[in-house]
């Protein structure tokens, strides 16, 4: 016996098996998420103590199989390998208990000391299935315990099964090779013989699993053997030569074969071990597919399910920011007050810097009520079961793009209807299993209609299209969907060319009712992740941000005007106090002091507007002096004051916003911006339009704030920025034309800060994220540049460009859709079942 205390278990099992309720009875709240090394799969610690020590579970990815066609296969299988717990638990689904076995016999064949956990023989019950454990464990050699993961029934028998497993001493009880594959059975001993030549592979892996994985055509079998056998390339042309052989005999390919032995042999074991009453009553979850996948209803309970989604996480998780948006705010005015004091036309670096840092971590911690009710509502969706059924409606359509069924999420969260967000659109991208589809829908999924986007669009259409406001409207919306597909279309077939796909496994899983505490846990988990992730990556980025906006800064002899001003501006302000003849006041403004007061006097009002409920009382405590000023007692002289101090502190205003956009001028994105217009004005971009899309990098909302700080001309005199911008549009030569092609730029520009930053936690890689954005800015110039440029060599109108330009992406992309992909040619098994 094992004298160990300490063990470490590996949980495997099938999607929808009931796996993660097992993982939950087990270790109860002791458990985390992080993830793999190098890999974007979650990995789910958790850990309990029994009378003999402490057990370490890790919740390995849901997997159907050991090969390596996908990353949680691998992931699984490397765990396996390299990790070599002391015990592996088998969770199945009893009710499906011979597709669950082809995953068992994969983990027998890798020798792996095995424990079978029968899960929901309740709804297996239910069906009028029964299952004599003991003649399973008979069969496979193993231990088998019967449980109901739900119902935490089956703990402590599981809990018992696995410390006496893990016990026992490696090699004591090798589990017996349960699948016979007859004839191919020569073959697999020729190459077993061979491998059984390399000293020390036997500890790396069994020979017998090798074989069978090199008969198979596992890419990364042949690298194991490459690693750790000195004739590789002999062992591999005798594989070649034995599977050709095989095939030519037995019409059939080694990898078929083995797939029919485990299938026949799971047949038998089930009719061993199983009854059935026979009954000719359709299943609850019959009953409800024949309503959820009717092909005249499916699209409508589609529909309305993703627009509860869309109500409840964007719609009513907004709603909610109202709540955790004031404690932000209280937050930042916290941090402000421990910051130097701000100054009277420039704020130290250090205050700039770091409420810059709170600002953008804000935005961001801004969307966790959102993202708490959608991972609550996609863990439903998983959990009970349909999420596989949108995936099964929408497959076909997206699947002549290279993309996935369950891409159909990802993009309705990103804003197929305007007002979506890229950021949890991205992170929905979680779920899809092919890699080659869920890269692609990751740098897609940016191009949908984000919330942030809706106000310049919404400027340029009041401004340019006043009168076609509801084409142009149409016209954004869904040309973003065709290009969202053209593009994913070229990146699978182009530059995710090399990426592997999954075969692609369908399966229809029994409804279940999922668990609060699940999804509870499951929403808590991967919030906190985000929080995580997101929270420490974006204060480094957001530096970087801060200082190319804030630097080189403006001329000193500049900066001695705008003092100049602001100096005479005080100057006329003590004397018109002055003028009121003697007041308790005048010494107030004298000196520094009336700097002090201005500054007071702003923060007062922002305070103010920030609707604090103290606010006068903090005020009057701490500026006693200054309160009967600021606040407008009831004297009359302090009453004229607080009028003159509005006109100063507007005048404050003024030369701070006009420091501001002179800073931004010259910064170094400043500097960029005019450094782009020789390439930018292809599309009719000038360096004001180049700086705006440069800071709307850091979020899109900036792109309408920075024109606003540009288009300075009429804001004294109460003008709206679009009747700023459309006053200066007639002086500087903006078209209609010119708006077309800064629309169509916008749709295609690169995600914002938080969504690329979204695109590296998701995709694990910095490449990606470089390429979410350096791809869609090339993309978004190219194509805006012949919107503008030919279509001033053409006259056309800027509704008649739109046209055009709709008509041939639409034309393209239906014939997009019949171009075979790379992947349609590769092998792949495709298994539909219904419960």
């Amino acid at each position: 016996m094992s004298s160990k205390r300490t063990i470490l278990v590996g949980l495997a099992g099938q999607q929808n098996s009931g796996k993660s309720t097992i993982f939950n009875m087990l270790t109860g709240a002791n458990q985390h998420i992080a993830n793999y090394p190098g890999v974007t799969v979650d990995k789910k610690v958790g850990s309990y103590r029994d009378s003999a020590g402490r057990v370490e579970v890790v919740d390995l990815p849901g997997t159907y199989s050991l090969t390596s066609f996908s990353l949680e296969e691998r992931v699984t299988r490397d765990f396996l390998r390299n990790e070599k717990p002391d015990a592996v638990v088998n969770v199945l689904d009893t009710s499906q208990l011979k597709r669950s076995l082809y995953l068992t016999f994969q983990l027998l064949e890798m020798g792996m000391p095995l424990v079978l956990a029968c899960n929901m023989v309740d709804v297996a019950e239910a069906r009028g299935m029964a299952l004599d454990a003991n003649v399973l464990s008979s069969a496979l050699g193993v231990s088998v315990v019967t449980t109901v993961g739900r119902k935490g029934a089956g703990k402590a028998d599981l809990r018992d099964v696995i410390r006496t497993t893990a016990s026992r001493e490696s090699g004591a009880e090798t589990p017996r090779t349960v699948v016979a594959y007859d004839e191919l059975e020569p073959h697999i001993a020729a190459v077993e013989k061979r491998l059984n030549e390399a000293s020390g592979l036997a500890l790396i892996v069994p020979p017998r699993w090798l074989a069978l994985k090199l008969l198979e055509g596992d890419s990364e079998a042949a690298g194991i053997l490459e690693a750790s056998h000195s004739d590789a390339a002999g062992v591999l042309t005798l594989v070649r030569s034995l599977a050709t052989s095989f095939e030519e005999e037995m019409d059939i390919s080694p990898a078929d074969h083995i797939v029919s032995c485990r299938d026949e042999l799971a047949s038998q074991i089930v009719a061993a071990c199983m009854t059935q009453e026979k009954s000719k009553r359709a299943s609850l979850s019959e009953k409800v597919d024949r309503f959820v996948l009717n092909r005249a209803l499916a699209p409508f309970v589609l529909v309305l399910s993703v627009y509860c989604i869309y109500e409840l996480s964007i719609v009513q998780g907004y709603e909610l920011t109202k709540f955790t948006w004031p404690a932000l705010a209280w937050l930042r005015e916290t941090v402000a007050s421990l910051l130097p004091f701000p100054g009277l036309l420039e704020d130290s670096l250090l205050r700039s810097l770091v409420l810059w840092m709170v600002d953008s971590a804000n935005t961001l911690l801004n969307y966790v009520p959102i993202f708490f009710i959608l991972f609550a509502l996609i863990a439903i969706l998983e959990d009970s079961g349909y999420m596989a059924r949108i995936a099964f409606i929408l497959d076909r359509i997206f699947h002549s793009f290279g993309l996935h069924g369950q891409s159909t999420l990802p993009f309705i969260l990103g804003g197929v209807f305007a007002g979506g967000c890229a950021v949890p659109g991205v992170m929905a991208t979680k779920g899809i299993p092919d890699e080659r589809s869920r890269l692609a829908t990751i740098l897609t999924v940016p191009y949908m209609n984000c919330l942030a986007k809706v106000p310049l669009y919404t400027l340029l259409v009041n401004i340019y299209f006043a009168a076609h406001k509801s084409w142009a409207m149409l016209f954004i919306s869904t040309i973003t969907i065709i290009m969202a597909l053209i593009i994913a279309k070229f990146l699978t077939s182009v530059v995710l060319r090399g990426k592997e796909t999954a075969p692609f496994v369908m399966e229809m899983p029994t409804y279940h009712l999922p668990t609060v505490l699940g999804v509870l846990r499951r929403s808590v988990d991967r919030t906190w992740q985000y929080i995580k992730k997101v929270g420490t990556i974006v204060v480094a980025v957001s530096v970087c941000v801060f200082f190319l906006l804030q630097f080189p800064g403006v001329p000193e002899e500049h900066m001695a005007d705008y003092r100049g001003r602001i100096d005479e501006a005080m100057t006329e302000f003590r004397a018109d106090v002055a003028a009121l003849g003697e007041t308790p006041y005048l010494q107030l403004v004298q000196g520094e002091g009336l700097e002090d007061l201005v500054i007071v006097y702003d923060e007062y009002r922002a305070a103010r507007l920030g609707g604090g409920s103290n606010v006068n009382e903090e005020f009057e405590a701490t500026y006693p002096e200054f309160y009967p000023l600021i606040a407008r007692s009831g004297d009359a002289a302090a009453k004229k004051i607080n009028r003159m101090l509005r006109g100063l502190s507007n005048t404050r205003k003024t030369i701070r916003r006009e420091i501001r956009s002179e800073q931004i001028a010259n910064s170094f994105f400043g500097r960029l911006g005019r450094l782009l217009e020789p390439v930018t004005h292809f599309a009719g971009f000038d360096w004001k339009v180049n700086i705006a899309l440069i800071s709307s990098f850091a979020a899109r909302e900036s792109s309408v704030a920075t024109l606003g700080a540009i288009f300075q001309e009429g804001a004294d005199e109460g003008a709206t920025l679009e009747q700023r911008m459309a006053s200066e549009s007639n002086s500087e030569g903006r078209t209609p034309l010119g708006a077309l092609a800064l629309i169509i730029f916008f749709a295609l520009y690169p995600p914002c800060l938080a969504t690329t930053i979204m695109v590296k936690v998701q995709t694990g890689s910095y490449k990606w994220m470089l390429f979410s954005i350096m791809f869609p800015t090339v993309l978004g110039l190219a194509v805006s540049s012949v919107v503008f440029t030919g279509g001033s060599v053409l006259g056309l109108s800027g509704v008649e460009a739109m046209g055009v330009f709709y008509g041939a992406a639409l034309i393209l992309a239906v014939a997009l859709a019949f171009v075979p992909d790379p992947a349609w040619n590769a092998p792949k098994t495709t298994y539909v079942e219904q419960s």
